[in-house]
């Protein structure tokens, strides 16, 4: 409670005094006509006046003490109302107990009382609205404007008519005018969202568009499957006209865009994956106050990580990245657009091992996420030892120094190409969830993810196809019938996060994210011509090039034998209990002396470039790969 002095110098706080006070006279008085049928007696007629001239300082200096004239009514709200509707209710009790203390006036009628906060509520929440009508210039009914339809009478729809009719007539925004909505739940049709009418389903969309002249299409749809999101778009592309869609929630909450920042369709949407519901307290439980550590920090999920992490309120991070340039942005990103400063970057390698003593003993984390990887699956082939080096040379050196170092949480990003698997990429991270599980009992938490592919990571399909397209093709794409799972990479890091505060003691879960449905590349391919307003087959061509040395048609997330349940958490299952993990594993994988000494003639095949050495080791460690030549 705390009167703005500032207010003083704003000629609107005056006029919005002035028409209360108006408001506090008018209410009381029509009170004590209502009450006696417009036929005030004289004893009450005289303390009609005196209540009239106590109304206005008290009820004001409520509404003041309150700060009621610092709201910007043009922007009037269903809280704000609750907001009257409480403090109207205050001004009648305070005037009540004035009257008695004031005037010392016996039989007070408490019929006047209750009509006073009756009328009183209803006049100044009528006046604010109206304020807010004003401004607003009835822009729902007004003409001018580019007409367009939204596809979507849900929340999303309803937040997207809100959001661009109180941007009408803003100075520097472009207007539009929405003419009408389509929606598929026929329950909505005939109705309105805000006044603006839902047409019909998008059957209705042909009519719509010639009635209205209508110029754009909005897409604000709450839920909806692949099939269902390129049935829209086709019926939008149909129809010859650019179409937008509203950004997601997560964005929205993220603080990437604005509420109103329409943008045009990306291939994320076509892929119906609904946001993600993360369990922000017990991610905050585990990361707040603490020095993490990441490493790979300036990749695909890397980065994505430390974005995330920052909303959690991290001691510092610490970000190895052996990438000069990654390394930098991801760093000044941090600290010039997110405002998160404690903020520490290594450049090195993770091979480093003296490096990575130094670092771990000197930042002392208290979590790691390890995401530093060679992942692409071709160049491995052909390059084994790389594999070797950094995929799990690399990750023993960062697990080692984080045992010694004291570390409490230990996340390795693993891939669903370690299931089976079929390239050297695959058995290198499956060698890695192995590393992990052996050192299980040393004081350190160890957990792994395994997710798929993520949408528009370097190296992966998506921004190939994205520069062939723009380079006016072909498009590659290895066969008709390979699919793979698909996530965006915010989701991927944030159900790394989630995963991260599940885990339990001493550690050894292989967390697996539900990557839903596996999508064919040959339809990604097409729909990904078609969002850039080109015909696959006709403007643009795809071209069959045969599977590449390493990979398989179908990827898997768990392997034969290996139980799978789910946790508390709707997107991620964890593989069966842990005790049961390990005698799955005990059946596979050599005793740690052996374990150990395989290791140890990887790492010197690998440093005399032999790869059908590497690739006969493999084959001991991880007995069901297959990429054996």
């Amino acid at each position: 409670m705390r009167f703005a002095f500032s207010n003083l110098r704003n000629r609107n706080f005056f006029i919005m005094l002035g028409l209360d006070a108006f408001v506090f006279m008018a209410s009381v008085w029509l009170s004590y006509q209502l009450r006696f049928d417009f036929r005030v007696p004289e004893y009450y007629r005289t303390q009609l006046w005196g209540m009239l001239a106590l109304s206005v300082p008290v009820k004001s200096i409520v509404f003041l003490l309150f700060n009621q004239y610092r709201g910007m009514w043009r922007y009037t709200s269903v809280e704000d109302f609750w907001r009257l509707l409480r403090l109207t209710a205050l001004q009648s009790l305070v005037l009540v107990a004035s009257g008695l203390l004031v005037f010392h006036v016996r039989g007070l009628p408490r019929s006047v009382f209750i009509l006073d906060w009756v009328f009183t509520l209803g006049m100044v929440s009528g006046l604010r609205l109206g304020i807010r009508v004003w401004h607003n210039g009835l822009s729902f009914s007004r003409r001018g404007g580019v007409p367009v339809l939204v596809v979507g009478a849900g929340n999303e729809g309803a937040r997207m008519v809100h959001e661009l009719a109180a941007a009408r007539g803003r100075s520097g925004r472009r207007e539009w005018r929405i003419v009408g909505l389509l929606d598929q739940d026929k329950a909505r049709h005939g109705r309105a969202v805000h006044n603006v009418p839902v047409l019909g389903g998008l059957d209705a969309l042909e009519m719509s568009v010639e009635r209205f002249g209508v110029r754009e299409l909005f897409i604000a749809v709450d839920k909806a499957s692949p099939e269902e999101m390129r049935a829209i778009v086709d019926q939008c592309r149909s129809m010859g006209l650019p179409y937008r869609i509203l950004p997601a929630m997560s964005e929205i909450l993220d603080g990437r865009v604005s509420v109103g920042a329409l943008r045009d369709l990306r291939y994320e949407d076509l892929l119906g994956r609904e946001p993600v519901a993360l369990d922000t307290g017990r991610i905050s439980d585990c990361v707040a106050g603490q020095v993490v550590l990441i490493t790979g920090a300036g990749g695909s999920i890397g980065s994505e990580l430390c974005r995330q992490l920052v909303r959690f309120k991290p001691a510092r991070l610490v970000l190895v990245d052996v990438g000069e340039f990654n390394l930098y942005s991801i760093q000044s990103e941090l600290q010039q657009d997110f405002g998160f400063c404690d903020v520490e970057g290594v450049l090195g390698s993770i091979c480093d091992e003296s490096l990575m003593e130094s670092v771990f003993s000197e930042q002392q984390p208290g979590i790691v996420f390890h995401a530093a990887a060679y992942k692409h699956v071709p160049m491995l082939e052909q390059n084994p030892w790389q594999a070797v080096h950094n995929n799990v040379l690399g990750s023993r050196i960062v697990m080692d120094a984080a045992i010694r170092s004291g570390v409490a949480r230990f996340v390795l990003v693993s891939t669903d190409k370690a299931v089976r698997p079929s390239n050297i990429m695959g058995a290198s991270k499956r060698v890695t969830e192995l590393l992990m599980h052996a050192r299980l009992g040393l004081g350190t938490r160890f957990m792994a993810v395994r997710f798929g592919n993520v949408l528009g990571s370097s190296g992966s399909v998506v921004p190939l196809f994205r520069h062939q397209i723009e380079t006016g093709g072909p498009l590659t794409v290895t066969h008709p019938d390979v699919t793979r799972y698909f996530m965006s990479i915010p989701e991927a890091a944030q159900l790394i996060l989630q995963a991260a505060s599940m885990g339990s003691k001493p550690g050894g879960e292989v967390f697996v994210l539900d990557m839903g449905v596996p999508i064919r590349i040959v339809d990604m391919a097409r729909d990904l011509i078609r969002l850039s307003g080109r015909e696959p087959d006709t403007d643009i061509e795809l071209v069959f090039t045969g599977l590449r040395p390493g990979e398989k048609l179908h990827e898997e997330l768990i392997t034969a034998g290996e139980g799978i349940v789910r946790t508390e958490h709707e997107k991620i299952l964890v593989l069966a209990s842990r005790q049961q993990t390990a005698v799955l594993l005990q059946q596979n994988v050599p005793e740690q002396e052996q374990l150990n000494e395989l290791l140890n003639c990887l790492v010197l095949a690998a440093g005399q470039h032999d790869a059908a050495a590497i690739r006969g080791l493999f084959s001991e460690l991880v007995p069901e790969y297959s990429g054996v030549k």
